[in-house]
């Protein structure tokens, strides 16, 4: 059921943190992996280890907020594989600071690259998906889609703004192209260590006490713990799941 063989995966964000270990996680469930990022070099690092597993893998150089660049990746990626079956929307950015902090500068780039991105890349993947009736698309949002936070060190509105508006376009994605045999799901990590957060949230003793105390698990989550999701998402397992928004926070939303 969570077999992914013979399955295309399109992984955007890719180069690293939780693109790169849903990258992997695909390869090891038997897919072969389209890889996008803005870094080629860290692309390739996560290539090589891909091939290692025998699959194959094809690393793009990406700007996500790019519609031309975006349309010749997917073009190439598509021409490379024939197919193109699953579509992990995962790159990203976290601008922090209230309304009364944000440039339109800063809070324009939150919403080019976490809604925007989803947009673009989605638009040029979908057709294909169409013709083949058939594809999986999962959409990364957070748990600040749906909360928000009073401490300073993680006041994010143009973050908040932004991943709410992902949820609006999985939902509408999801109720246009059901008919196609097209799953569109969301999916909202908590606490989660990675580029946009270690040099920020986890260097904060104060903000980590503070998450701890409040979480149920104690604990913000682990390498590899959103990938079961993830590859629920995409695989066979959710064939008859769509416009649903799972989050993975050791049940802070909950308290």
């Amino acid at each position: 059921m969570f077999d992914l063989t013979g399955k295309v995966a399109v992984v955007t964000g890719a180069s690293s943190g939780l693109g790169r270990d849903a990258a992997i996680a695909y390869a090891e469930a038997g897919a072969d992996v389209v890889l996008l990022a803005r870094r080629l070099e860290r692309l390739e690092e996560v290539a090589t280890e891909i091939k290692e597993m025998g699959r194959d893998v094809l690393p793009i150089k990406m700007d996500v907020t790019d519609e031309e660049n975006v349309k010749e990746g997917i073009q190439k990626a598509f021409d490379h594989f024939g197919h193109l079956d699953i579509l992990l929307n995962n790159a990203g950015i976290a601008v922090g600071g209230g309304v009364h902090q944000l440039s339109v500068e800063d809070f324009d780039k939150s919403m080019d690259v976490n809604v925007k991105g989803i947009f673009l890349v989605s638009k040029y993947v979908v057709p294909h998906m169409m013709d083949n009736k058939y594809g999986r698309i999962v959409n990364v949002a957070s748990v600040n889609a749906i909360m928000a936070d009073k401490a300073d060190v993680f006041i994010r509105h143009s973050y908040n703004a932004s991943k709410s508006a992902v949820l609006g376009l999985t939902l509408g994605m999801a109720a246009s192209y059901g008919k196609y045999n097209i799953t569109v799901n969301a999916i909202g990590p908590g606490l989660f260590e990675s580029e946009m957060t270690e040099d920020t949230l986890f260097k904060s003793e104060d903000f980590l006490n503070l998450y701890n105390g409040t979480n149920p698990m104690c604990r913000p989550g682990k390498q590899g713990e959103l990938n079961g999701t993830i590859l629920y998402f995409s695989s066979d397992g959710s064939s008859y799941t769509t416009g649903q928004f799972i989050v993975v926070d050791g049940g802070g939303t909950i308290v």
